[in-house]
């Protein structure tokens, strides 16, 4: 196991780490990802990443840990992934004109031979605007990507940037799953050096 793990299973988080062109390892933490009763996206966000950092910090002793969630969210609601062809639909039909916050958590953890444990969270949040969607737009869209597996059915890596006319961000690679302007920050503080 590396020094540096991503506690994630996702393929786009790994993609995005990969770019820093580090040694890392992965570790996919089993964790309840249930929003509790009352809680804001945003807080959900970075509950989860907490989580996940936690758990491997815990299994992996003296190893730096990064945890990562992202939570959609429209007009106060939480879109999840939406798993099938007619959830994406009607996921895009209702982003159609509309703006939406796409709340990105990132937590490190690391707990260091004597018993201190070192912790950092934070959110990180993209506000995206989507153009007037025609249904023809959006059974295009879906058959040609099929973003089954990511909030707000699209992928901003490909060909989902098309859907917008806006995006609003201090890091880009925020709304793809992991922001790494702000990882880099933190792995500094870590005593972790990417450059």
């Amino acid at each position: 196991m590396s020094n540096l793990i991503l506690a994630s299973s996702s393929a786009y988080r790994k993609m995005l780490l990969q770019r820093l062109n580090i040694d890392f390892s992965c570790y996919s933490p089993d964790i309840d990802e249930s929003p509790n009763p009352q809680e804001s996206p945003k807080a959900l966000a970075q509950r989860l990443s907490t989580d996940k950092a936690r758990a491997g910090a815990d299994r992996f002793p003296g190893a730096i840990v990064i945890g990562s969630d992202q939570v959609a969210e429209l007009n106060g609601k939480i879109l999840g992934k939406p798993g099938t062809y007619e959830h994406a639909q009607q996921q895009l039909r209702a982003q159609s004109g509309q703006a939406v916050l796409f709340h990105t958590g990132l937590a490190l953890e690391q707990h260091l031979p004597d018993g201190n444990i070192k912790q950092m969270q934070l959110v990180d949040t993209t506000e995206v605007c989507f153009r007037q969607l025609e249904d023809s737009q959006i059974a295009r869209y879906l058959q040609r990507e099929q973003p089954y597996d990511c909030a707000g059915s699209f992928k901003a890596e490909g060909l989902g940037i098309s859907l917008f006319t806006n995006i609003a961000s201090q890091d880009p690679s925020s709304l793809i799953g992991l922001p790494l302007i702000s990882l880099c920050t933190a792995l500094q503080e870590f005593g972790f050096e990417v450059l």
